[in-house]
């Protein structure tokens, strides 16, 4: 029996895919873990193909020119992939976790699919049949994170220093939420006044600034060390706009926001401000 026939599983709560076969036994790791949460505190799984036959879809929003947001608020975590358009090829930045005969048709209308690449493994979602679909697009996998993949083959290369993933499109492991935790340099982007895809690593908040966490929905906080840490390694890297997993943005001053971010919450975080709780 092939694998169109036995279908492929997906944890219904963060919607990451693990192989054909029988369903998977026991608890999604990635949903088990403290950054995360199992829906209800009940482990349910779904097929890949019974999400499209249910009349799923997903969202294509331009964002700017050469990058276009893909969404589907219903499916598991709800991120909005991200597409970087360059005459090298196409970076899918985050994956959703949800795959249509539309959005294939759509991705290949826009030319090559030249990489893979999710932020961290909340957002591996059904990365592997995105490859599989897309001619065997090569998927990166942070060295540090590459244990929670759940479905791998041969098309995953596992990473660690920063590298152009395509002409123009560094990738860096930032850490912080997860020790792999991935960020993309766009150089083109902004006008050329560059893009930062920063995945779940720094969020916009409401006053227009950004945060660090390592959970977002348990609210787990990071160290003053870490936070600096992670803005000592942007420093030196050009952007103006930054965009997160949700298609978020600080559309414009995005390389000082960070920094002004990270030292008023490492100063929080380390106590210079207790007398004024």
């Amino acid at each position: 029996m092939g694998e169109e026939q036995i279908g492929h599983w997906q944890c219904a709560g963060c919607a990451v895919e693990f192989p054909p076969g029988a369903q998977p036994a026991g608890l999604c790791p990635i949903c088990a873990d403290e950054r995360q949460y199992l829906p209800g505190g009940t482990q349910r799984w779904v097929r890949t193909e019974e999400l499209a036959a249910a009349g799923h879809q997903l969202t294509i929003t331009s964002l700017e020119p050469g990058l276009n947001a893909i969404s589907s608020p219903e499916i598991g975590i709800g991120q909005s992939s991200l597409l970087v358009e360059t005459t090298g090829g196409n970076l899918l930045f985050d994956v959703p976790g949800l795959i249509t005969g539309e959005i294939i048709d759509w991705l290949k209308s826009r030319g090559k699919l030249a990489a893979i690449v999710a932020s961290h493994p909340h957002m591996y979602g059904v990365q592997q049949q995105y490859s599989q679909a897309l001619g065997d697009a090569p998927i990166f996998v942070a060295e540090k994170d590459k244990e929670w993949v759940q479905y791998s083959s041969d098309v995953i290369t596992a990473w660690s220093e920063p590298f152009d993933v395509l002409p123009g499109i560094k990738l860096m492991q930032l850490g912080g939420h997860f020790p792999g935790s991935t960020v993309a340099v766009w150089e083109a982007g902004a006008d050329g006044r560059g893009v930062l895809l920063a995945g779940d690593a720094i969020f916009p908040v409401a006053d227009g600034n950004v945060t660090f966490l390592r959970s977002y929905p348990n609210r787990i906080p990071l160290s003053a060390a870490v936070v600096r840490r992670l803005s000592a390694t942007l420093a030196p890297e050009r952007f103006d706009r930054l965009y997160n997993n949700f298609a978020s943005c600080i559309r414009a001053d995005a390389h000082r926001v960070v920094q002004f971010s990270a030292e008023r919450y490492a100063r929080w975080a380390s106590g210079e401000f207790d007398h004024l709780t």
